[in-house]
């Protein structure tokens, strides 16, 4: 299924407006999308590159009833010499068919994936900011549309791909964030969606994030679900911490995502002379560590952020205080070694950037 892209050059004039301006994250999206259905006789079809409009489904479509949906987060960069890429797009291609996987979604093939966001970048190539820190962002989706009712997989589905020009995930930038450990509720647990990407996983995750924000914090930091002692991840990334020098994060499980940044991380540090390993930790271990100055970092991970620092954690009311309260040197320098990754200002040595021909 070869996706074209639009002639979108009547939109020019609006891009160059909106680049201008604020970017908050999510919020400045661009004028087209990319959509493609399937049902079980023709398969994944129909695929095209249109004007972003509202959807048309069915009141009674199964995604409404049963959460069955998952989607995917990526950036397109351009870089300094003006080309555009898609940043670890086959990773992202190779998650969203885990996912669908998981929630009984025929995968798309990873090909379509990719001619999808290569159609939506290309056609959306004047949206591509150029300034620090801002990039184009992609939310490829899909959900289930058959109009039934009855809990069962759906026979008809809807993929579409929306693009944002959107600046830091975080307004404080760089400056590290607070974030309050939960003691009481889980956002995933064994055997359930943890390791998918779906939008079950992030309201299981509202309440404890609005609570978390009223008492001064930026994210919620969730413990494992059996015994609320392990550390697993944030909201919104995958959790590293450094420890005697060390670059540690928690395996990931049923009940931790995949990231596609932990991932690169776990490539990258090495090749920067890092050592690093997965293991657990408790939160009396981390808390234990931070106060004996063993534990000298902590950062989350994530598409959206890249690299976010983790300054303060609240533990019971508590402000636990690392590293001084500002960011360590092996997170900027594994944030600014991505960027630079990014922007074609260090050598892709992993191949992680998939150049868009437009």
């Amino acid at each position: 299924m070869r996706i074209e892209p639009r002639d979108a050059s009547a939109h020019r004039a609006k891009a160059e407006a909106a680049l201008q301006g604020e970017l908050p994250f999510g919020r400045v999206f661009t004028p087209h999308m990319v959509i493609a259905s399937w049902d079980r006789e023709h398969g994944w079809h129909d695929g095209k590159t249109v004007l972003r409009e509202p959807l048309k489904i069915d009141p009674a479509a199964m995604a409404l009833h049963y959460g069955q949906e998952t989607f995917e987060g990526l950036k397109a960069h351009k870089q300094d010499g003006g080309r555009i890429i898609a940043f670890r797009l086959q990773a992202h291609a190779e998650r969203m068919q885990r996912s669908c996987e998981r929630l009984c979604i025929p995968p798309m093939p990873v090909a379509d994936f990719i001619s999808a966001c290569e159609a939506i970048i290309a056609t959306e190539k004047d949206w591509v900011p150029s300034r620090e820190g801002a990039s184009l962002y992609l939310r490829p989706t899909v959900i289930a549309t058959e109009a039934a009712l009855g809990v069962r997989p759906a026979e008809s589905y809807l993929f579409f791909v929306l693009a944002t020009a959107t600046g830091p995930y975080f307004a404080k930038g760089f400056s590290g964030i607070r974030v309050k450990v939960e003691r009481e509720m889980v956002r995933a647990a064994p055997g359930g969606l943890g390791s998918a990407k779906t939008g079950a996983n992030y309201v299981a995750s509202m309440l404890s994030a609005v609570r978390a924000k009223k008492e001064g914090c930026d994210q919620v930091l969730w413990l494992d679900a059996l015994e609320h002692r392990y550390i697993e991840e944030t909201g919104a990334s995958n959790v590293f911490w450094v420890e005697k020098g060390v670059l540690y994060t928690p395996p990931t499980s049923e009940t931790i995502l995949r990231g596609i940044t932990r991932d690169s991380i776990l490539q990258l540090a090495p090749a920067l002379g890092i050592q690093v390993q997965e293991r657990r930790i408790s939160l009396d271990e981390l808390v234990a560590g931070i106060h004996s100055g063993a534990v000298t970092e902590m950062f989350g991970s994530g598409t959206a952020a890249v690299v976010s620092p983790i300054s303060e954690v609240m533990v019971d009311g508590h402000i636990v205080e690392i590293g001084g309260g500002k960011p360590g040197s092996i997170s900027r320098r594994i944030h600014d070694e991505i960027v630079a990754i990014h922007r074609g200002r260090a050598e892709d040595r992993f191949g992680w950037c998939h150049p868009i021909p437009c």
